[in-house]
């Protein structure tokens, strides 16, 4: 750029040369008359004319003027190069994962009394195939919660202890880190390190409960990061469910859930009573709550010792007391994160660049509307927590219904989204869609395109004008760019995931298995049946027998009243449900129809 900045400057100053030679002309009125022009490729044409001998003034001018003549065609030569170069570069066609970044969010109103109001929070959320292949490197997570836990009255202290990721390498997220200390996250989504796509978006649980040095999404592995199962003193969910598989790669769902919604909320429970030891845990268990077409009921949670022990293993004591298992929880609107999306890019014959994105694709009704979130709502204790607790020490059955007189229902809001791909703002988006607050306070997008009772498109094709990428249409991307049939690497089959046979997955062990079953992503899940307090996650902490007894003992209730197929959630307010694919559900051995759940130890490529 900045040889071709001087080569520029060059050739304006060689005009301006000329332009003052002419100038000299003008003074030799009685010697001679000096002709110069140039056409539009700065063709230099001298002629010299001698009306009066003065041989002086012909030999200073003629050098110079020959001197000029080289410069310019100099400068035509190297504005031909530019060109030729160009010419050369057309139609290479590169790649890159910035593609296409940007969050499609929304806002949601909060009661007067917050902090009352955080015990829980829920929503439902479209569930459908956002590409219609399964792309390599890929990654955008669909409309989902983020929790933390409120430490709103610490204004200055690092939370993240020295020595973790977050406080290592996130500075700019200080002087408290509140943000990236401990969050559940997770939802709906298409993730870039998933083993086995296979179109629609799967459903997982995450969290990061030590300032993102490990992540947590299910009973026994990461979220994706690694093949091999978690540590067994990183081991921090704890099945609940009696008929649900959950594997290490997500939930997948049956069919092509095409705009039909699943439900999720996260809800503080105490399975367990708060310890005054070292460290100090409260009774907070964040426990995943679904709503599909076959499955209804708490899925699994988030084990208070996973969020309390990060004070002990730092020997940093400030942070007692202030993670998700004894603070409120703090809970914002949601949004659709664009994190990962692969692209094209190419020039054409003059330089310009175009890119190509993958087709999003999302659906749309007979109104021209895609919906994308509803009845989002929070929970004060009231709800469940009140009368599970009440349960738990020996009152009447809790039917685990969500109570409204716990509930608040959110107003939400919204605002047109922006992206960008690879730092350069996009434009055009906002005149094909826009996201609006539609009737029955429902989150979503209005297309602007005349889209209906079809799939709408998100703009595929760039073309970079100074530091934007403008919205163009296929017709208008040049065939010599080689975009228009370039197509997007798929996505390959991944590494088995595995877990070990000793340590926390055979001390006690399981009671029965190992069985198989194959899913609708194209993977082949082994799971065994363990006694629900001797599964992996819990046999990391130096428990009393008589707590393994309470919880277990409470753990069989839960299985004996709360079936899997009537509300916790209240339904749906329009719309219909989304099924998870049916061989994720399962059924206890005889014998173990209560008090034992199923835990997957190892997930493969189905041959």
């Amino acid at each position: 750029m900045e040889s071709r900045r001087l080569k520029a400057e060059h050739c304006q100053g060689t005009e301006a040369a000329l332009g003052n030679l002419e100038a000299k002309r003008a003074k030799h009125s009685a010697g001679q008359n000096l002709i110069v022009a140039w056409n539009m490729k700065s063709r230099v044409i001298v002629k010299m004319e001698t009306i009066v001998n003065k041989e002086k003034n012909m030999r200073t001018s003629l050098p110079l003027v020959i001197v000029l003549a080289v410069l310019l065609w100099t400068c035509e030569a190297t504005g031909n190069n530019a060109d030729e170069a160009n010419k050369s570069k057309a139609g290479v066609v590169t790649s890159s994962s910035r593609g296409l970044h940007g969050y499609i969010s929304y806002s949601a109103t909060r009661p007067s009394d917050r902090i009352a109001y955080s015990a829980g929070m829920g929503f439902y959320a479209a569930v459908w195939p956002l590409i219609d292949k399964p792309i390599a490197r890929f990654q955008i997570g669909l409309p989902s919660a983020w929790i933390t836990p409120d430490n709103s009255d610490n204004k200055d202290k690092p939370l993240a202890p020295i020595g973790t990721h977050a406080r290592d390498h996130w500075p700019e997220r200080g002087p408290t880190w509140s943000s990236v200390f401990q969050t559940v996250e997770g939802g709906l989504g298409y993730w870039a390190r998933n083993h086995f796509r296979y179109g629609p978006p799967k459903f997982s649980l995450n969290a990061t409960p030590q300032c993102y040095d490990y992540e947590i999404g299910s009973p026994g592995w990461s979220f994706f990061y690694s093949n091999k199962a978690l540590p067994d003193n990183r081991l921090g969910v704890a099945q609940l469910s009696n008929r649900l598989l959950i594997p290490p790669d997500a939930l997948p769902f049956q069919g092509n859930p095409n705009g039909k919604f699943l439900g999720i909320t996260y809800m503080a429970l105490p399975f367990t009573k708060p310890t005054t030891g070292d460290p100090p845990t409260g009774d907070q268990a964040w426990t995943c709550f679904l709503s599909a077409a076959n499955f209804k009921g708490p899925m699994a949670y988030y084990i208070p010792e996973t969020w309390s022990k990060i004070g002990k293993l730092f020997n940093y004591p400030f942070i007692y007391g202030r993670g998700l298992d004894a603070r409120p929880g703090r809970m914002g609107g949601g949004a659709m994160e664009i994190n990962t999306v692969p692209c094209f890019q190419s020039r054409d014959s003059q330089g310009v660049i175009y890119t190509k994105l993958p087709r999003l694709q999302f659906p749309v009704d007979d109104k021209g509307r895609t919906l994308l979130v509803q009845d989002v709502t929070y929970y004060s204790k009231a709800a469940l927590y009140d009368t599970f607790k009440a349960w738990r020490d020996g009152g009447p059955t809790c039917s685990g219904k969500f109570d409204e007189k716990g509930a608040f229902r959110s107003k939400l809001s919204t605002r047109t989204p922006r992206f960008d791909q690879g730092g350069k703002r996009i434009i055009g988006v906002e005149k094909i869609f826009d996201t609006k607050i539609l009737e029955s306070n429902v989150w979503g997008l209005e297309w602007r395109d005349g889209t209906t009772n079809a799939n709408g498109y998100f703009p595929q094709y760039f073309k970079q004008v100074g530091d934007e990428c403008v919205v163009v249409s296929a017709a208008d991307v040049p065939e010599e760019t080689q975009l228009l049939m370039k197509e997007f690497r798929l996505a390959g089959r991944g590494a088995p995931y595995t877990s070990p046979t000793g340590g926390a997955w055979g001390n006690p062990g399981p009671k029965s298995g190992p069985y198989k079953v194959d899913l609708a992503d194209g993977s082949t899940v082994t799971y065994s049946w363990y006694r629900f307090i001797d599964q992996p996650s819990f046999q990391q902490y130096n428990w009393s027998e008589e707590k393994k007894a309470k919880l277990q003992s409470f753990v069989e209730k839960i299985h004996t009243k709360w079936p899997i197929d009537r509300d916790y959630m209240a339904p749906l307010s329009s719309g219909k449900l989304a099924a998870f694919d049916p061989a994720l559900l399962v059924t206890p051995p005889d014998g173990m129809e209560v008090g034992y759940v199923p835990i997957v130890t190892h997930q493969e490529n189905t041959n």
